[in-house]
C-alpha cells in the first residue's frame, strides 16, 4: 500500500495542513509542480525584461526552496523552464540542488509570460509517460493557472513559490475535469509565517 499525503488549506491564514493517508493505487495520477522564478534583480535598466538575472536574494531562495522542493518528495522526470534568464538560472539551480540532471532540462519559448491556455498546451504536449512535471515560468500566468486547476487557490505565487498537484489523469491534457489535490504550495517566507 502506498502512502500518500493529502494537503489542504487550514483555519490559519498562510498555513496548509497536510493529513497522512493511505492509497493502494496511484498509477494514473500525475505530479504537475509550479514553479515561479527567483527574485530577480532590477540594476541594470538596459537589461530588456528576458535578460535580467537573480538578485542577492534570488541566489540565496533557489537552494532553499530546492531543499524544501526535495523534502516534499518531488522529483520531476520532467522540468520545462521559460527561457528568460531569471527561470532558466532558478531552473538550475534547482535541478542542481535535487539531483535532476542539467543536460536534461528543457527550455521552451511558450513558457515565458505564458497565459493559462499557452500553459494548457505546453503541458499536454508531454508524453504520459511522463509522471511528474515541473514548470519554470512567471506570473501572473503561474497564479492563474494554479488558480485554474484549485479555483481561488492564491491571489500570487511569491518569487520562488512552489505550488504542487495530484492530478488524478493517465496523459497531461488538463483541458478537461479531472481530481486536483494540493500537494505543497510553499515559498521563502513562508517558514517565517508559520
Amino acid at each position: 500500500m502506498e502512502s500518500k499525503h493529502d494537503v489542504g488549506r487550514s483555519e490559519t491564514p498562510n498555513r496548509v495542513d497536510v493529513n497522512f493517508i493511505d492509497r493502494t493505487s496511484a498509477l494514473d495520477m500525475k505530479t504537475l509542480t509550479l514553479l515561479r522564478h527567483a527574485k530577480s534583480s532590477w540594476k541594470d535598466a538596459s537589461l530588456q525584461d528576458r535578460e535580467r538575472p537573480l538578485n542577492g536574494r534570488g541566489q540565496r531562495d533557489a537552494p532553499v526552496m530546492a531543499e524544501r522542493i526535495k523534502d516534499a518528495g518531488i522529483r520531476p522526470s520532467l522540468i520545462l523552464s521559460s527561457p528568460a534568464t531569471r527561470a532558466w538560472t532558478t531552473a538550475k539551480a534547482i535541478a542542481h540542488e535535487i539531483g535532476y540532471p542539467a543536460e536534461f532540462l528543457q527550455q521552451d519559448e511558450r513558457l515565458y509570460h505564458a497565459s493559462v491556455r499557452s500553459l494548457l498546451g505546453v503541458i499536454s504536449e508531454q508524453d504520459p509517460g511522463f509522471n511528474n512535471v515541473m514548470i519554470v515560468g512567471h506570473n501572473p500566468g503561474l497564479t492563474d493557472f494554479a488558480n485554474y486547476l484549485i479555483p481561488d487557490l492564491t491571489d500570487n505565487i511569491p518569487t520562488c513559490g512552489v505550488v504542487s498537484f495530484e492530478i488524478d489523469r493517465e496523459d497531461w491534457n488538463l483541458d478537461s475535469d479531472a481530481e486536483n489535490k494540493l500537494m505543497i504550495y510553499d515559498y521563502p517566507k513562508l517558514a517565517a509565517k508559520v
